[in-house]
């Protein structure tokens, strides 16, 4: 790892916020926030006056860039008619919401509990999981990130759960349907999975995992493999819960990961594209057997923005226009060109030694050595100092005017889903110019 460069001069308001609020997931000392002034479409621009196109829709988030009308003036109406009530009250954005989700998503999936974050979703999947089935144990996946909150970072896979350990009692970790960087291929890990269920007896609550893993590198699993994790779970009276706080929402080209494999899961959690990060939101979807169970029985779960109205106002102002938009099926014929032109960087690059993803969520997975698959970036350098050269990378394509994040050794590409292929060009020169940076430090 090299030596972070000196920061460049901060403005008036990136100085105050570098001091009086936190960095997440940061070295405090190594923080340096960068204020942005407006944004638009696809873009958005900094205080300096640069401008980037948004290659990673912001934190996998804003699916609907950055003019979502529609949605904006839902919040500004609600904030003037009924800004909140609690939650034993309700509001037409609140019952409205709740219909549409259990429209769009798949098969049984009925009835929602409403959070305020993806993390919180994970946590109210969690204890309705063990609650339902009166069981303990959740299996989860290494290569994973559930959310930042005890429990869901307890069944986190990624190295930023090492600081929170101990955690929550009963979660373990299962191998991960990862075909590039593992000793095992995909449908293997699924029958290790499938043996550790058989191992710990009857006390498995559910199995949870991303249907498409996000941060932890785009991996798309084969297409019988969530279909067979939803029979082995099954086999052992556990439920299936799929994350898709970043895989839904038409980052795959369908309404969410999960129906890219025809499955329908026992429970799902959502966030970042519900609103299209108009407002924070989560939610937790079950089936009408797991719904039913809680008529007579004690749904312990609950808080006070549970159904906030101004963010499930925005909910369903986005849903209306994914809807009316057609932003689903556009996110699939986009990505379709996506997908080839990152192909086209993996022939041109010897640094890029994997490409892979399904519609608007694409990962581009560096390399020191194609032979041996040697990575640029560690786990470890998820939670170390200093700058990486795949940081590297993602700073030269900012330099060239687009912003892609990139996680441990994979650039992360999840632009907003109005994306044209016009401007998924233009971002894709701007790649081209930061894999020369990788490519020059292979022999390094």
């Amino acid at each position: 790892m090299s030596e972070p460069e000196p920061p460049v001069e901060a403005n008036a308001v990136e100085r105050t916020d570098r001091e009086h609020v936190f960095g997440t997931w940061s070295y405090q000392s190594e923080v340096d926030p960068t204020q942005v002034v407006d944004a638009s479409g696809v873009r958005f621009t900094t205080a300096d006056g640069n401008e980037y196109i948004d290659f990673s829709g912001q934190l996998m988030c804003s699916n609907l860039g950055h003019s979502a009308d529609r949605v904006a003036d839902a919040v500004a109406e609600q904030v003037r008619d009924v800004p909140f009530v609690a939650p034993n009250y309700t509001t037409d954005a609140r019952a409205k919401l709740g219909e549409q989700l259990a429209e769009i998503t798949p098969g049984d999936l009925s009835k929602t509990f409403f959070s305020t974050s993806g993390t919180e979703a994970v946590e109210a999947a969690l204890k309705i999981a063990r609650l339902y089935t009166g069981k303990q144990k959740v299996v989860s996946r290494y290569r994973s990130y559930h959310g930042a909150t005890h429990g869901s970072i307890s069944v986190t896979g990624d190295p930023r759960r090492l600081a929170a350990e101990p955690g929550v009692p009963g979660t373990i970790k299962a191998p991960d349907p990862y075909a590039y960087g593992s000793t095992l291929d995909p449908m293997e890990s699924l029958e290790y999975i499938d043996e550790m269920l058989m191992l710990e007896g009857d006390t498995v609550a559910a199995v949870l995992v991303e249907p498409i893993v996000g941060s932890n590198g785009i991996l798309v699993p084969p297409d019988e493999y969530l279909p067979r994790l939803k029979e082995i779970a099954h086999d052992h009276d556990a439920l299936l819960i799929c994350d898709e706080v970043m895989s839904g929402f038409g980052r795959t080209g369908e309404w969410f990961g999960c129906d890219v494999f025809d499955v329908e899961p026992d429970i799902m959690t959502m966030a970042k594209g519900l609103t299209g990060a108009y407002q924070p939101l989560g939610a937790t979807t079950v089936t009408s057997a797991i719904a039913d169970h809680f008529e007579d029985e004690l749904f312990c779960h609950g808080h006070t923005y549970a159904g906030h109205p101004v963010a499930v106002a925005a909910g369903a102002a986005a849903v209306e226009t994914y809807r009316e938009e057609n932003l689903i099926e556009h996110a699939s014929e986009v990505g379709d060109y996506l997908g080839e032109r990152t192909a086209e960087l993996g022939e041109r690059h010897p640094s890029v030694g994997e490409t892979r993803g399904v519609g608007l969520f694409r990962g581009i997975e560096l390399t020191r050595d194609p032979e041996k698959r040697v990575p640029f970036g560690e786990r470890a350098d998820k939670v170390s100092t200093g700058t990486t050269v795949v940081d590297e990378v993602s700073a030269t394509a900012a330099d060239h005017g687009t912003y892609v994040a990139n996680m441990i050794n994979t650039l992360i590409v999840a632009p907003p889903l109005p994306i044209t292929e016009s401007e998924v060009d233009e971002a894709i020169d701007a790649l081209d110019a930061g894999l020369d940076v990788s490519d020059d430090a292979m022999d390094d």
